[in-house]
């Protein structure tokens, strides 16, 4: 059974949940380091472990086949960490999802796949994954829910272009999504995009 690190408050106890993915080559305990950040006091959090620290092996914009069964197994264990949320009582309308880089496109992603009112996604640094953008694979609305995308306009892993193509389909799906593109190619979180996320996701 993959590794499911638990933070903060115990879902028992807390109103709010948030499941924290990490990025490529990093760990759950490095993902909940952000709690130091932002605004989750009162949340229980939840980080997932990849398997040798790798939610799918290839590129977010590799050709399909070549991400598809790691992809896969990924998105049931963030489905497996949402569903033991929800059966404890906290409403999918309370519940948010945050990720850097690979995480942040996971949390896209799975997003997407089950659009409903979230409490907010928050993806530093990422996108919708897949070779080309296919809408018809996703269905929902997200019924205003907040998504953040925060993100280096030159990024080498992340190209803005399909950070834009996905705001515009999450839009397209009822989603409320605000994007900060910056000016350096750092592959990083930025202090902007912490405050902008404390004050209007997580305040």
């Amino acid at each position: 059974m993959p590794e499911l690190r638990k933070e903060g408050k115990s879902l028992q106890q807390a109103n709010k949940a948030a499941i924290l993915i990490h990025g490529r080559g990093a760990s759950s305990s490095s993902i909940l380091g952000l709690k130091e950040y932002l605004n989750l006091d009162e949340f229980a959090l939840i980080a997932p472990q990849a398997e040798a620290n790798t939610w799918y092996p290839y590129s977010f914009m590799a050709p399909d086949k070549s991400n598809e069964v790691a992809l896969k197994s990924s998105l049931e264990q963030i489905n497996n960490a949402f569903s033991e949320i929800v059966k404890t009582g906290i409403a999918p309308q309370n519940i948010f999802l945050i990720g850097f880089s690979q995480g942040a496109c996971l949390s896209l992603e799975f997003a997407a796949l089950h659009a409903q009112k979230l409490g907010g996604v928050i993806a530093f640094t990422g996108g919708l994954i897949g070779q080309d953008l296919q809408p018809e694979k996703y269905s929902g609305d997200f019924e205003g829910t907040q998504i953040f995308i925060g993100s280096s306009k030159r990024d080498f892993h992340v190209p803005m272009n399909r950070i834009m193509e996905s705001a515009k389909l999450l839009q397209s799906m009822g989603a409320n999504v605000k994007t900060l593109l910056f000016e350096d190619s750092s592959h990083t979180i930025r202090k902007e995009e912490i405050d902008w996320v404390n004050q209007h996701i997580l305040s």
